[in-house]
């Protein structure tokens, strides 16, 4: 079953950057501001590319990124795991930043991926407008597609400023998600074993 989600198809009619900077230069003056003082009049611009860099995944297929693999394992069949991979997102609802880590661990069935590779799958999908719960089975997703191994294991760790900076401010909350997959769902040591390098 594929969970993962591809980046949509290009707008025929892409949103020009002038207007983007047209949009801030609205949101500054909504926000109290004047757009065309010395100290703004360049913001609209470096927001514009500050958001290109934000929303990069959108641009990026984790499926091709993976495509490149090896079978020259030497009969390799324990667990991989690749921890602690910093990541930044931003909340789909409030467009708030999502600061986090994931961990990303799979059981290989006779290939193996490059580690730089998994770092990367996490970062096409984080630099997207998303919701943790997604984004957590969106990798594993991805990772049990191309490599189709004995198993998939995600956890995401992360704070969200829509509720560390707005609404409830309950700074140094963190929600953690879990997607486990194969081996990972069905063989609970194989599972703690995983759970038990998170937590270290």
């Amino acid at each position: 079953m594929t969970i993962h989600s591809k980046p949509p198809a290009k707008e025929t009619n892409a949103t020009s950057r002038e207007e983007v900077e047209a949009a801030f230069r609205t949101i500054i003056r909504w926000a109290g501001d004047d757009p065309g003082r010395p100290g703004l009049i360049e913001t609209p611009a470096r927001a514009a590319k500050a958001f290109r860099e934000y929303f990069a995944g959108y641009g990026q297929d984790p499926i091709q990124i993976l495509n490149k693999t090896f079978d020259e394992t030497g009969g390799y069949e324990e667990m991989v795991v690749l921890r602690g991979i910093s990541f930044e997102s931003h909340c789909e609802h409030h467009l708030a930043p999502i600061i986090g880590q994931a961990w990303v661990a799979y059981v290989p069935n006779g290939r193996v991926v490059g580690l730089s590779k998994l770092a990367r799958v996490v970062d096409a999908y984080a630099k997207r407008l998303q919701i943790q719960e997604r984004m957590t089975s969106e990798i594993a997703g991805a990772v049990q597609e191309v490599l189709q191994p004995q198993g998939v294991g995600v956890v995401i760790k992360a704070t969200h400023h829509c509720m560390t900076s707005r609404g409830v401010h309950k700074v140094g909350s963190e929600m953690i998600t879990s997607c486990m997959i194969g081996c990972f769902r069905d063989n609970a040591i194989t599972r703690q074993e995983f759970l038990a390098m998170v937590d270290k």
